[in-house]
Protein backbone atom coordinates (compact mmCIF):
# COMPACT_ATOMS: atom_id res chain seq x y z
CA UNK A 1 0.00 0.00 0.00
CA UNK A 2 1.45 3.21 -1.02
CA UNK A 3 0.58 6.54 0.97
CA UNK A 4 0.93 10.07 0.26
CA UNK A 5 4.36 12.12 1.27
CA UNK A 6 4.10 12.87 5.10
CA UNK A 7 6.91 14.37 7.31
CA UNK A 8 7.65 11.17 9.76
CA UNK A 9 10.37 11.16 12.09
CA UNK A 10 12.98 8.47 10.98
CA UNK A 11 15.90 7.01 13.39
CA UNK A 12 18.28 4.16 12.83
CA UNK A 13 20.56 2.87 15.17
CA UNK A 14 23.41 0.11 15.07
CA UNK A 15 25.67 -1.70 17.88
CA UNK A 16 28.81 0.49 17.46
CA UNK A 17 32.19 -1.53 16.67
CA UNK A 18 30.60 -5.16 16.15
CA UNK A 19 33.16 -6.01 13.80
CA UNK A 20 35.42 -5.84 16.84
CA UNK A 21 33.07 -7.96 18.75
CA UNK A 22 33.17 -10.69 16.65
CA UNK A 23 37.29 -10.75 16.63
CA UNK A 24 37.20 -10.74 20.56
CA UNK A 25 34.00 -12.69 21.82
CA UNK A 26 33.47 -15.36 18.66
CA UNK A 27 30.39 -15.68 16.43
CA UNK A 28 28.19 -16.91 18.81
CA UNK A 29 28.97 -15.19 21.51
CA UNK A 30 29.24 -11.61 19.68
CA UNK A 31 25.70 -12.91 18.08
CA UNK A 32 24.41 -13.05 21.65
CA UNK A 33 25.85 -9.52 22.88
CA UNK A 34 24.62 -8.24 19.07
CA UNK A 35 20.89 -9.87 19.99
CA UNK A 36 20.55 -8.57 23.40
CA UNK A 37 21.13 -4.82 22.13
CA UNK A 38 18.61 -5.14 19.24
CA UNK A 39 16.15 -6.42 22.18
CA UNK A 40 16.43 -3.71 24.21
CA UNK A 41 16.60 -1.34 21.03
CA UNK A 42 12.60 -2.70 19.92
CA UNK A 43 11.94 -1.94 23.72
CA UNK A 44 12.66 1.16 23.86
CA UNK A 45 11.13 1.81 19.99
CA UNK A 46 7.99 -0.12 21.29
CA UNK A 47 8.01 2.31 24.69
CA UNK A 48 7.36 5.36 22.76
CA UNK A 49 4.78 3.82 19.95
CA UNK A 50 7.17 4.16 17.47
CA UNK A 51 7.72 0.72 14.53
CA UNK A 52 10.03 -0.78 13.69
CA UNK A 53 10.38 -0.90 9.66
CA UNK A 54 13.61 -3.59 9.53
CA UNK A 55 16.30 -5.44 11.16
CA UNK A 56 19.39 -5.26 8.88
CA UNK A 57 22.65 -7.37 11.21
CA UNK A 58 23.56 -5.18 13.92
CA UNK A 59 21.25 -2.18 12.86
CA UNK A 60 17.82 -1.13 13.34
CA UNK A 61 15.31 1.42 11.58
CA UNK A 62 12.33 2.76 13.10
CA UNK A 63 9.65 5.00 12.42
CA UNK A 64 7.46 7.39 15.15
CA UNK A 65 4.96 10.17 14.04
CA UNK A 66 6.96 13.28 16.34
CA UNK A 67 10.41 14.77 16.57
CA UNK A 68 10.34 14.54 19.97
CA UNK A 69 9.04 10.76 20.56
CA UNK A 70 11.95 9.99 18.22
CA UNK A 71 14.54 11.85 20.61
CA UNK A 72 12.91 10.28 23.60
CA UNK A 73 13.17 6.63 22.14
CA UNK A 74 17.01 7.49 21.47
CA UNK A 75 17.87 8.11 24.55
CA UNK A 76 16.57 5.72 25.99
CA UNK A 77 17.60 3.03 24.07
CA UNK A 78 21.62 4.75 24.88
CA UNK A 79 20.66 4.78 28.51
CA UNK A 80 18.81 0.71 28.15
CA UNK A 81 22.72 -0.63 26.14
CA UNK A 82 24.44 1.80 28.98
CA UNK A 83 23.09 -0.60 31.30
CA UNK A 84 23.92 -3.86 29.90
CA UNK A 85 27.05 -5.23 31.77
CA UNK A 86 30.16 -5.90 29.77
CA UNK A 87 30.74 -8.51 28.16
CA UNK A 88 34.85 -9.94 28.97
CA UNK A 89 35.53 -5.96 30.07
CA UNK A 90 34.16 -5.04 26.60
CA UNK A 91 31.41 -2.37 26.88
CA UNK A 92 28.49 -2.64 24.49
CA UNK A 93 27.39 0.86 22.57
CA UNK A 94 25.21 2.10 20.56
CA UNK A 95 25.38 4.87 17.73
CA UNK A 96 22.07 6.59 16.73
CA UNK A 97 20.70 9.30 14.32
CA UNK A 98 17.59 10.37 13.62
CA UNK A 99 16.10 12.92 11.17
CA UNK A 100 12.47 14.38 10.92
CA UNK A 101 11.18 14.85 7.36
CA UNK A 102 9.07 14.14 4.29
CA UNK A 103 9.01 10.29 3.33
CA UNK A 104 6.66 8.07 1.80
CA UNK A 105 5.48 4.76 3.64
CA UNK A 106 5.37 1.91 0.94
CA UNK A 107 4.25 -1.63 1.49
CA UNK A 108 5.94 -1.47 5.27
CA UNK A 109 8.76 0.48 4.18
CA UNK A 110 9.81 4.30 4.08
CA UNK A 111 11.36 6.02 1.22
CA UNK A 112 12.34 10.12 0.55
CA UNK A 113 13.94 12.89 2.34
CA UNK A 114 13.94 11.59 6.32
CA UNK A 115 15.06 8.29 5.29
CA UNK A 116 18.52 9.37 3.66
CA UNK A 117 18.84 12.24 5.93
CA UNK A 118 18.35 9.88 8.72
CA UNK A 119 21.09 7.46 7.36
CA UNK A 120 23.53 10.07 6.91
CA UNK A 121 22.86 11.36 10.92
CA UNK A 122 23.60 7.89 12.27
CA UNK A 123 26.57 7.48 10.04
CA UNK A 124 28.35 10.72 11.43
CA UNK A 125 27.49 9.35 15.48
CA UNK A 126 30.15 7.25 17.14
CA UNK A 127 29.17 4.71 19.77
CA UNK A 128 27.26 6.06 22.84
CA UNK A 129 26.42 9.24 20.83
CA UNK A 130 22.81 10.69 19.63
CA UNK A 131 23.32 13.10 16.17
CA UNK A 132 20.25 14.75 14.73
CA UNK A 133 19.89 17.75 12.22
CA UNK A 134 19.06 21.34 12.70
CA UNK A 135 15.48 20.87 10.97
CA UNK A 136 14.46 18.09 13.21
CA UNK A 137 15.69 20.56 16.50
CA UNK A 138 13.83 22.93 14.97
CA UNK A 139 10.96 20.90 15.24
CA UNK A 140 11.06 19.22 19.01
CA UNK A 141 9.46 21.14 21.84
CA UNK A 142 11.39 23.71 23.41
CA UNK A 143 12.47 21.78 26.40
CA UNK A 144 13.48 18.68 24.35
CA UNK A 145 15.22 21.29 22.07
CA UNK A 146 17.93 22.58 25.28
CA UNK A 147 18.95 18.89 25.49
CA UNK A 148 20.76 19.92 22.23
CA UNK A 149 24.58 21.17 20.91
CA UNK A 150 25.00 22.48 17.72
CA UNK A 151 27.97 20.76 16.44
CA UNK A 152 28.58 22.17 13.05
CA UNK A 153 27.11 22.20 9.55
CA UNK A 154 28.44 20.30 6.54
CA UNK A 155 26.45 19.13 3.20
CA UNK A 156 24.70 16.32 2.89
CA UNK A 157 24.07 14.49 -0.45
CA UNK A 158 21.36 15.25 -2.31
CA UNK A 159 21.04 18.83 -0.38
CA UNK A 160 22.03 22.37 -2.00
CA UNK A 161 22.94 23.91 1.73
CA UNK A 162 24.75 22.63 4.56
CA UNK A 163 22.49 21.66 7.09
CA UNK A 164 23.25 22.18 10.73
CA UNK A 165 24.37 18.85 13.12
CA UNK A 166 23.24 18.43 16.41
CA UNK A 167 24.17 16.00 19.18
CA UNK A 168 21.87 15.08 21.56
CA UNK A 169 22.65 15.24 25.73
CA UNK A 170 21.16 12.18 26.77
CA UNK A 171 23.25 11.82 30.22
CA UNK A 172 25.39 14.13 31.90
CA UNK A 173 28.97 13.66 31.01
CA UNK A 174 32.37 15.69 31.54
CA UNK A 175 32.76 15.83 27.68
CA UNK A 176 29.38 17.35 26.69
CA UNK A 177 29.40 21.10 27.62
CA UNK A 178 25.85 23.00 27.83
CA UNK A 179 25.37 25.41 25.16
CA UNK A 180 26.20 28.41 27.68
CA UNK A 181 29.21 27.57 28.47
CA UNK A 182 30.14 29.43 24.96
CA UNK A 183 30.53 32.43 27.30
CA UNK A 184 33.34 31.09 29.42
CA UNK A 185 36.53 32.13 28.33
CA UNK A 186 37.98 29.98 24.99
CA UNK A 187 40.49 27.46 24.98
CA UNK A 188 44.41 29.50 24.13
CA UNK A 189 45.38 25.66 22.64
CA UNK A 190 45.49 25.64 18.98
CA UNK A 191 44.72 22.26 17.62
CA UNK A 192 46.89 20.12 14.93
CA UNK A 193 46.12 17.45 12.50
CA UNK A 194 48.65 15.77 11.47
CA UNK A 195 47.73 13.32 8.05
CA UNK A 196 50.73 10.59 7.32
CA UNK A 197 50.92 8.75 4.46
CA UNK A 198 54.28 6.61 3.23
CA UNK A 199 57.52 9.32 4.06
CA UNK A 200 55.23 11.95 3.65
CA UNK A 201 54.08 14.31 6.84
CA UNK A 202 51.45 17.00 6.76
CA UNK A 203 50.42 19.53 9.72
CA UNK A 204 47.44 21.28 9.50
CA UNK A 205 46.18 24.02 11.66
CA UNK A 206 46.12 27.90 12.26
CA UNK A 207 50.10 28.07 10.17
CA UNK A 208 48.31 25.81 7.78
CA UNK A 209 44.91 25.92 7.66
CA UNK A 210 44.27 24.10 4.36
CA UNK A 211 45.74 20.81 2.51
CA UNK A 212 44.95 18.98 -1.02
CA UNK A 213 45.15 15.16 -1.63
CA UNK A 214 44.43 13.21 -4.72
CA UNK A 215 46.42 11.12 -7.36
CA UNK A 216 48.56 13.82 -9.63
CA UNK A 217 52.10 14.85 -7.85
CA UNK A 218 50.91 18.54 -7.51
CA UNK A 219 48.67 17.60 -4.50
CA UNK A 220 49.94 18.73 -0.74
CA UNK A 221 49.63 14.85 0.01
CA UNK A 222 50.17 12.82 -3.45
CA UNK A 223 48.58 9.50 -3.20
CA UNK A 224 48.80 6.93 -6.42
CA UNK A 225 46.14 5.22 -6.68
CA UNK A 226 43.80 3.85 -9.65
CA UNK A 227 40.97 4.83 -7.74
CA UNK A 228 41.81 8.37 -6.67
CA UNK A 229 40.81 11.48 -8.73
CA UNK A 230 43.77 13.82 -9.87
CA UNK A 231 42.60 15.82 -7.12
CA UNK A 232 40.70 13.42 -4.71
CA UNK A 233 39.45 16.21 -1.50
CA UNK A 234 40.86 18.92 0.77
CA UNK A 235 41.34 19.59 4.71
CA UNK A 236 40.06 22.80 5.41
CA UNK A 237 40.79 24.33 9.03
CA UNK A 238 37.79 26.59 10.12
CA UNK A 239 36.77 27.93 13.95
CA UNK A 240 39.57 25.75 15.12
CA UNK A 241 38.19 22.48 13.42
CA UNK A 242 39.34 20.13 10.71
CA UNK A 243 37.03 19.37 7.77
CA UNK A 244 37.12 17.02 5.04
CA UNK A 245 35.65 18.23 1.71
CA UNK A 246 35.49 15.61 -0.50
CA UNK A 247 35.16 16.40 -4.70
CA UNK A 248 35.92 13.02 -6.46
CA UNK A 249 34.41 10.42 -8.93
CA UNK A 250 34.61 7.61 -6.49
CA UNK A 251 34.18 9.16 -3.00
CA UNK A 252 36.15 9.46 -0.04
CA UNK A 253 36.38 6.64 2.89
CA UNK A 254 37.37 7.82 6.35
CA UNK A 255 37.22 5.16 8.99
CA UNK A 256 37.32 6.59 13.02
CA UNK A 257 39.54 4.02 15.18
CA UNK A 258 36.66 2.07 16.58
CA UNK A 259 33.31 3.37 14.49
CA UNK A 260 32.52 2.38 11.31
CA UNK A 261 33.16 3.65 8.33
CA UNK A 262 31.76 6.62 6.40
CA UNK A 263 31.80 6.96 2.95
CA UNK A 264 31.42 10.61 1.64
CA UNK A 265 30.62 11.49 -1.88
CA UNK A 266 30.58 15.51 -2.75
CA UNK A 267 30.22 16.37 1.21
CA UNK A 268 31.92 17.08 3.69
CA UNK A 269 33.03 15.60 7.32
CA UNK A 270 34.41 17.10 10.55
CA UNK A 271 37.40 15.00 11.42
CA UNK A 272 38.19 14.18 15.14
CA UNK A 273 40.57 11.82 17.09
CA UNK A 274 42.21 9.20 15.31
CA UNK A 275 41.44 7.68 12.05
CA UNK A 276 42.65 6.77 8.27
CA UNK A 277 41.53 8.07 4.89
CA UNK A 278 41.12 6.14 2.32
CA UNK A 279 40.67 7.65 -1.68
CA UNK A 280 38.30 6.34 -3.92
CA UNK A 281 37.56 2.91 -2.08
CA UNK A 282 37.34 0.90 1.52
CA UNK A 283 40.46 1.22 3.95
CA UNK A 284 39.37 -2.30 4.07
CA UNK A 285 39.62 -3.22 0.44
CA UNK A 286 42.79 -5.25 -0.60
CA UNK A 287 45.66 -3.30 -1.34
CA UNK A 288 43.92 0.09 -0.30
CA UNK A 289 46.31 2.81 0.17
CA UNK A 290 45.51 4.59 3.34
CA UNK A 291 46.52 8.20 4.89
CA UNK A 292 46.18 8.55 8.87
CA UNK A 293 45.86 11.15 10.40
CA UNK A 294 45.73 12.45 14.24
CA UNK A 295 44.12 15.25 15.91
CA UNK A 296 45.74 16.82 18.97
Amino acid sequence: MTTATKRFAILFADVSASTSLYEKLGDRRALAAIESVLSELRKSIGFQRGRVVKTIGDEVMAVFETADVAMQAACDMQNRVAAIAPIDELRLAIRAGFHFGPAIEEEGDFFGDAVNTAARMAGLAKGGQVITSGPTVDALSPLLQASTRELDAMLVKGKQDEIRIFEVIWKDSDDLTALAARESPLSTHEPTLTVTYGGQVLKLGAARPSASLGREATNDLAINDKMASRVHCKIEYRRREFFLVDQSTNGTYVKFDSDAEIVLKREQLLLRGRGAISLGTSSAAAGAKSATFALS
